[in-house]
């Protein structure tokens, strides 16, 4: 039985199932051992792994596509977005723009494919002598069919720019709000978030998207605040904590739970910290054909993308090789295709 508020409750499954604008939600939460000073494990820790798709989580990690270096080799998209948010460990972006970055510790890359890239994403074991814990969520934001085609962009959302708010409850309990997209009300004004980039469907005021995570201290109770726009939908996937009631319903960790987006709800946390992420936004309500990396509105529009893919490589692949790796220094950075250079301390 649901409360009024709770629109269903559902075991998180891999990925976790999303509801449009969003198309896809993966968690990696990989605990990767020392490097061996190429950037990758020891090779002796590989025996019994399908190296070059490996998704076994065997010892608490994964290579996925990677073979010396965990990570995504060189694959293409078109028709969406990518939002990578790395809240531990580093990863290594490249793409056929020629545009590279490192970039972890709590930073965002938010990536616009749109007619079309070609991008690698590697996880470099820069630590030999300690572990090197890799935690991130992807996030795929679907485009309308007037900005399937528009052109590639990214843009790097630095952990100390993005707007964080702590809430106390009258016992003083906290819950720690991050905002990556969408206005957070907040007692001393509403949090204004990074801007998104301009083709995004975020960047439209009536879509109403918010991506939002929240960690609740043990006992920490904590009210979501409503949604504005007319008929957004949003999603609350609790992924680690004990236990946690949602207007008085408990529901279990490692759900995702749709609740109603127009009113507000009160989250009670149990004796654990909890943490969850918030996916909301109007739907797009555009048909979706997608296959593999392309998302497009027609079965006819995926055979183009395809057949562009085959004669263009989307502007071929100007790095070394499929998986590059930007050297040992742990500085985070983002070099643009334009040449524009952002760079940020080692720490973050």
């Amino acid at each position: 039985m649901t409360t009024p508020t709770i629109l269903s409750v559902a075991p998180l499954s891999m990925p976790w199932a999303t509801l449009d604008p969003f198309l896809f939600c993966v968690h990696h939460d990989d605990a990767y051992p020392p490097g061996n000073g190429h950037h990758g494990p020891d090779p002796a820790l590989l025996a019994g792994r399908q190296i070059g798709s490996d998704f076994s989580g065997q010892a608490g990690w994964s290579m996925y596509h990677g073979e010396q270096v965990p990570g995504f080799p060189a694959h293409p998209h078109r028709g969406f977005e990518t939002v990578t948010i790395v809240r531990q460990g580093r990863v290594d972006h490249s793409d056929s723009l020629g545009a590279g970055a490192r970039f972890g510790g709590g930073d965002v890359q938010w990536l616009t494919a749109g007619k079309g890239i070609v991008h690698a994403e590697m996880f470099p074991l820069l630590h030999e002598d300690q572990p090197n814990p890799l935690e991130l969520f992807q996030i795929w934001l679907n485009l309308p069919a007037d900005s399937k085609m528009v052109a590639p962009h990214f843009t790097m959302f630095w952990a100390q720019d993005i707007p964080r708010h702590r809430f106390s409850d009258d016992a003083g309990r906290e819950t720690e709000v991050v905002c990556i997209a969408g206005a957070l009300p907040a007692p001393d004004g509403a949090l204004q978030p990074l801007a998104p980039p301009p083709d995004s469907w975020a960047s439209h005021e009536q879509a109403d998207v918010a991506i939002w995570t929240l960690r609740l201290a043990p006992g920490a109770h904590w009210t979501l605040p409503a949604a504005l726009g007319d008929g957004t939908r949003r999603k609350l996937y609790f992924f680690a904590g004990r236990t946690l009631t949602i207007d008085g319903q408990s529901v279990p960790v490692r759900s995702g739970i749709e609740v109603k987006a127009g009113v507000a709800v009160t989250l009670v946390n149990g004796d654990e910290p909890a943490e969850l992420l918030m996916l909301q936004g109007r739907p797009i309500g555009e048909p979706v054909a997608q296959y593999g990396p392309f998302v497009m509105n027609t079965e006819q529009e995926l055979r183009q993308a395809f057949e562009d893919y085959r004669r263009t490589q989307f502007g071929g692949w100007p790095w070394p090789d499929a998986a590059p790796v930007h050297g040992d220094d742990p500085t985070r950075f983002a070099r643009h295709a334009d040449g524009r250079v952002e760079r940020q301390g080692p720490a973050a």
